[in-house]
């Protein structure tokens, strides 16, 4: 019994101090970002005849977005080739990624280019991207918020 009520104040002695320590303020956060993920399917087909995911990120407040990775699938094929297009506000289409070989993962195909974290490049607010595969006029699209 007595050894339970040292080791109890032994304790509290212990925690006592850490407890009454006074708090260090840390080093200021690192820059707050928003990652957000965007998809969208089309065709009228059931299933994504493509389908587009895009990563993109940005800081709190900033009107740019980065794009770290974007993905792009189809249903029902065998083999495609795919490539990412974006068109910036009052801006016309240009290449984003270059035509990629899209592997078959069970019923469909898929490819993507660029990597997880805040990397790739950047783009203003409310530009549009999207996938397209050669030979197929649907394309799928996404738009930066």
């Amino acid at each position: 019994m007595n050894r339970k009520i040292i080791t109890a104040t032994a304790l509290a002695a212990v925690l006592v101090p850490v407890a009454a320590a006074p708090t260090v303020s840390a080093a200021p956060t690192a820059a707050r970002y928003v990652d957000t993920r965007v998809r969208d399917c089309a065709g009228s087909d059931s299933g994504c005849r493509p389908g587009i995911v895009v990563h993109h990120w940005h800081r709190r407040g900033a009107q740019a977005r980065g794009v770290g990775w974007v993905y792009a699938s189809r249903e029902g094929v065998r083999s495609g080739t795919a490539r990412w297009m974006v068109k910036t506000p009052g801006g016309t289409w240009k290449t984003g990624g270059t035509w990629k070989r899209a592997a078959r993962v069970g019923s469909h195909v898929e490819t993507s280019w660029g990597r997880d974290g805040h990397t790739g490049p950047k783009y203003p607010k409310n530009t549009r991207l999207c996938v397209e595969f050669r030979g197929l006029s649907t394309k799928a699209c996404v738009t930066l918020k």
